[in-house]
């Protein structure tokens, strides 16, 4: 039983620092062209221009909006169409500026990249959250988004 328990201790002293070092596997260029996307959405939504917007997501993408802070802006956009009305409602209601991405953390996942984050922007008062979003083809589009308050 000794024995079945070290092993065990070794195995997984063995395994985490390889599991650490997965999650900068992310091939620099691919990195790069990623935030590249993530800033042309920035200079997007500072033009507040909702078809600038829709361009950096794919045709089938969902981008889901939190219930709790502005019920009448939220819930689940499918589609280029319906992402770019709903930025144009949003641009209409809430002169957006100041608007900043970071991309903390990229990883791999099947044929794209799913990344995490965190936006600031300027509606009224300096207002800071987060983001998840995952990117996908060769131009890496955004395929599904969920913005956090």
């Amino acid at each position: 039983m000794r024995l079945l328990v070290a092993l065990i201790g070794l195995a997984i002293g063995f395994a985490l620092p390889a599991f650490a070092q997965e999650k900068d596997t992310v091939d620099p260029q691919t990195r790069q062209e990623i935030e590249a996307v993530d800033r042309k959405l920035d200079e997007a939504i500072n033009k507040n221009d909702a078809a600038a917007v829709a361009a950096l997501f794919t045709e089938d993408a969902i981008l889901l909006m939190p219930v709790d802070k502005a019920p009448e802006r939220s819930g689940m956009f499918s589609g280029r169409q319906a992402i770019e009305k709903e930025f144009a409602h949003n641009f209409i209601d809430y002169h957006l500026t100041d608007n900043k991405g970071k991309l903390d953390q990229i990883n791999p996942v099947d044929a794209g990249m799913w990344a995490v984050g965190e936006w600031t922007q300027t509606v009224n008062f300096r207002h800071t959250a987060g983001y998840r979003a995952i990117f996908f083809g060769d131009s890496w589009k955004i395929r599904k988004m969920f913005l956090e308050w």
